[in-house]
């Protein structure tokens, strides 16, 4: 596993219908996996297949939480920045993960 990833994440998912769903995992990885096979959320069994499109390390599970409850609060148009910043950021476009 790269050292990256490694503790707790915060993820973004994308749903089949275009929501957005954001959730906290230590391998987000596997966590889409058990979305997609039905045994993640309520909200995303509905919704499937997904896709994840962010992924951020936070270290401790509190701050994965209380990184959540952030992301969470944002418009879906800030998710659609923050996800786009990161996507900028891998193809070296100088934007930094907030």
């Amino acid at each position: 596993m790269d050292d990256e990833w490694t503790g707790w994440q915060v993820y973004i998912l994308e749903c089949s219908d275009s929501t957005l769903y954001t959730g906290i995992a230590l391998d987000p990885d596997t966590r889409l996996r058990q979305h997609n096979s039905g045994k993640g959320s309520k909200y995303t069994r509905s919704r499937l297949p997904l896709a994840l499109v962010y992924r951020e390390a936070v270290g401790s599970r509190g701050d994965a939480l209380r990184r959540e409850a952030e992301i969470k609060r944002l418009s879906r148009q800030e998710k659609q920045q923050l996800i786009s910043s990161i996507a900028l950021e891998k193809r070296g476009g100088g934007a930094t993960q907030g």
